[in-house]
């Protein structure tokens, strides 16, 4: 069985209407025998356990509608993790205020308060470290392009 990911996100997207939810990836494991469809969702608002399983039945439904109901495959519909990268920049919203660690394309790393953000970039207020002290730097815009890699950084505080 070899599915079509361009048809599966479609799919996907039929599956979300009337739920404040969107895509952040959608995979299909190489597997001959039982491919694995793994979708990753998030909102606004985050992402819940019944929002999962209703996307989930949606889209099983229209999987078997359009490969057969004979088609074997592992469904798995989730939220990103709180290890997860932040990937879209409409993850970022809902981060505001948050401590996040970033990777630049240019090599270099820097951990800021996530200020705000807007469809081009973010505005963070870089922590840096001065003579065994903290210093929070003014927030400074940077654009999506430069960023490799965001991580919200988990504190237990």
């Amino acid at each position: 069985m070899k599915f079509n990911p361009t048809q599966l996100t479609d799919m996907l997207q039929d599956s979300l209407t009337g739920l404040d939810l969107f895509m952040v990836s959608l995979s299909v494991s190489d597997s001959a025998v039982r491919p694995k469809v793994t979708v990753v969702l998030d909102g606004d608002q985050g992402v819940g356990i019944d929002e999962c399983a209703q996307v989930s039945r949606r889209l099983a439904r229209r999987i078997d509608e359009a490969y057969g109901e004979e088609a074997s495959y592992t469904l798995e519909v989730t939220s990103p993790g709180a290890d997860q990268p932040l990937t879209d920049p409409r993850q970022y919203v809902r981060h505001a205020g948050r401590t996040l660690s970033l990777k630049m394309a240019d090599g270099t790393e820097k951990t800021g308060t996530l200020e705000s953000s807007d469809a081009n970039g973010i505005q963070i207020a870089e922590i840096v470290k001065e003579k065994n002290k903290k210093k929070t730097l003014p927030a400074a815009f940077v654009p999506f392009a430069d960023i490799q890699e965001a991580k919200v950084v988990i504190s237990f505080k």
